[in-house]
Parts: structure tokens; sequence; C-alpha cells
């Protein structure tokens, strides 16, 4: 075999995302169609540490596409962050005769990976899989397309209540580090503003808000809030507004982990699939240390440390069209 890949390991890690079992399913496919042997690793990287390792055959992953989560479950793994604890993985990999990684997840998961690599020169293949659509060298995640409806759908729910009430609600999405779900979710339910961690450095988002006015039109507000400790939260901002200004009638909703789950869209499970048998690819052509991302509907390859360390800029353009749709 010209390549030298008899057999890949597949693991998902960090946060699960809708969409990893459609990557999962594709990974498995394409490795058994190309005549490579596929061994699932279970709990990310602590299943490469304990040996919770299966050979998966085509039919383990039948009837998944579907399915969100991941079948391969998800832990987070301090162990692995030790030399000792990669010493383990890696001799797991040998002993179950696995040349090369595929590995589901998103920031965490890839520096894992990218330093695995480095010490013991395995050839590794990232898919983002993440809901936040934070990784430098693709247009979308798997995972941000059905977590972005998700949010939609829960704001088209509250809408009806902050209208029948006459209420400001702020609505807490996730983002810790990152604005896409919140600016893209505002845009796409009609929210009245968006509050995200890129611009609070730059602005004072809250005080921009209420100086601008909200929407004469209507009595009833709603802004999009990111999680992160830099916007301060949903919770805060709502502290920050009674304080401030208690003329407003102000509500929060979290959304939490409901961002998470549910049935992949068809453009996840999409991207999912290609992503999956782009891998493959990769690896059977020599390939390592890459993350797979989809650029202008294209597969590209983009290196680990770039996907991990660059910046993905929001467009911050958005903001504008959503101050002019709001008013």
């Amino acid at each position: 075999m010209v390549h030298g890949i008899r057999c890949i390991g597949l693991l998902t890690s960090g946060g699960d995302a809708p969409g990893m079992n459609a990557a999962i399913r594709s990974v498995t496919r394409a490795a058994i169609f190309n005549n490579i042997r596929v061994k699932a690793i279970y709990r990310g990287y602590k299943g490469l540490i304990t040996g919770e390792i299966k050979e998966f055959q085509t039919q383990n992953v039948s009837n998944i596409i579907q399915q969100g989560g991941t079948i391969l479950k998800s832990a987070r793994c301090a162990e692995f962050r030790t030399p000792e604890g990669r010493q383990l993985a890696y001799e797991n990999l040998v002993r179950e005769e696995i040349d090369a990684l595929v590995v589901i997840g998103g920031d965490g998961t890839f520096t894992g990976a990218r330093l695995f690599s480095q010490e013991y020169n395995v050839p590794i293949v990232g898919l983002p899989g993440t809901i936040d659509n934070d990784l430098f060298g693709t247009d979308s995640t798997i995972g941000y397309d059905t977590a972005l409806n998700t949010i939609i759908d829960a704001v088209d729910k509250i809408r009806d209540t902050a209208s029948s009430h006459e209420r400001l609600f702020f609505i807490e999405v996730m983002g810790r580090d990152a604005g896409f779900l919140a600016l893209n979710s505002a845009l796409a339910s009609g929210a009245e503003a968006a509050i995200i961690p890129e611009r609070e450095t730059k602005v004072d988002q809250l005080e921009e808000l209420i100086r601008n006015g909200f929407r004469k039109s209507k009595n009833s507000s709603i802004v999009i809030v990111s999680e992160s400790e830099v916007t301060g939260g949903a919770n805060g901002l709502a502290e920050r507004m009674r304080r401030e200004h208690p003329e407003y009638d102000v509500r929060v909703s979290i959304l939490g982990h409901i961002q998470r789950g549910g049935s992949p869209t068809a453009y996840d499970r999409i991207i999912a699939s290609r992503m999956g048998v782009a891998a493959i690819d990769a690896l059977m052509d020599g390939l390592r240390n890459i993350m797979i991302g989809i650029v202008n509907n294209e597969i590209v390859h983009v290196p680990l440390a770039k996907a991990i360390k660059d910046d993905k800029p929001v467009n911050e353009q958005l903001l504008g069209v959503l101050q002019i749709l709001s008013i």
C-alpha cells in the first residue's frame, strides 16, 4: 500500500456537536471503501489512554447520520496534557496497530492532536466539530448550522412572550470567545441587537444599545448575548440594565446545552460527510497535521497550527445590517 496507512483510529473530543455522527459514519465508510481498517476510540483522548478501542465495520455506523451527539462519546482528559499520558496513548496506538488518527473536535482537540503528532510522528487529520464556528480556515464547522437553527427556534418562541408582556429579553447563547452564533442568530431571528466578545473591548455595547434606542415600532425587544465573560453574559447585562435603566422590564433566558443537541440539519450532514471522505483522501495522499475545512463550498486543507492559532474574524458589517433592520 503506497500511502502506508493500513488502520486508522477515530475519536471525538471536547464538546459534542450535531453532525459528529455523520462525520464518524463518513470517515468509517470512506476508510473501509479504501481497504483501511477503522478502530473507534471511545471517550476521546481518555479512551486512547485507557484502551477503550473497538474495530468498526460498516454496520457499526448504520442509522446514525440523523442522530445528535456522538456515538463515540466525549470526555475531558487532563492526563493527556501530560507527557506520561501521551506516552500511554501512543503505546495503545502501537498495540492496536493504528497508523494514523482522525480526530473530530475543536480548538482543544486540535491542540492535543498537534502536540501528540509532533512527539510521536503520528499522521493526524482533524475535522472541525464545534458549534461555535471559531476555527480559522473554514467557513463553517460541523454543528454550527444546527445550533444556529436551534437558537432561532427558541428565540421565535421567546419573542411571543416578550411581546405579550412588553419586556426586554437578554437571551444568552454559546460562544465564549466568538460571536458567530449571537450575531447570525440575531440577524435571522429579527433581534434588535447582538452583544459579542469581539466588540466589547472596542465599545460599551450596552451603552451603545441604549444610546441608539430600542426599536420604536414595538414595545418589546430581544438582545442576543454571547456567554463570554468579556460581555458579562446575559445576567451581568441584565443586572446593569436594572441599575442604570430601571424603567425597562428586563428578563433573562439562557439557552445553555439545548444548543448542542438535536438532529443535525441537512447542511451539517452534508459537510460532515464531505469532510470525512476528504480526511481519508488526505491521509492516503500522505498529508498530516491538517484540518479539513470548507471555503466557498470547496474542501480545503488547513495546517493544524493555523487553525488553532489564527483568529477567525466575525463580519462586523453584519452588525450594521442588524442595526438598520431593527429600526
